[in-house]
């Protein structure tokens, strides 16, 4: 929800930590379609995986309803990790087309955002593997 809120301030004309997140260049253009998919459509993925996040903690959910919620909590999973894995070791390895981002972003990446996808990635993972355990007629065997 934080990471939400931060991209709709940011797409309603904040300019706070825009600059490090997604480069000096966009954050002074703001080309549409950043403002429209980068900003505002990532903020609402946001709420939708704080939704999926959500669904992930409810017990008694039931065949279909148990697989959807339980794939869309692993292909999640496999998205933050892949995302925050893969770009932590392309700024790392100094990769050049990865190399033209300032020093302050590339810091920002690197502490603060990237751990972050991991850290997601991750409780999406556990949360899916746990989800549908806890009681007789639950999960994927009812």
């Amino acid at each position: 929800m934080a990471f939400a809120g931060l991209h709709f301030f940011w797409a309603l004309g904040g300019e706070v930590g825009l600059d490090v997140s997604s480069g000096e260049r966009l954050a002074s253009e703001r080309p549409t379609w950043f403002v429209a998919g980068g900003l505002w459509g990532v903020g609402v993925l946001c709420l939708i995986g704080a939704a999926v996040a959500i669904g992930l903690q409810r017990r008694g959910v039931l065949g279909r309803g148990w697989r959807a919620l339980h794939w869309l909590g692993v292909a999640i999973c496999v998205l933050l990790l892949a995302r925050g894995l893969l770009v932590e070791v392309l700024l790392i390895a100094g990769v050049p087309a990865v190399g033209e981002i300032s020093a302050a972003q590339r810091f920002w990446t690197l502490a603060l955002w990237n751990p972050w996808f991991i850290l997601g990635g991750c409780a999406f993972g556990l949360a899916a593997r746990s989800f549908g355990k806890g009681g007789a007629g639950e999960g994927p065997e009812a």
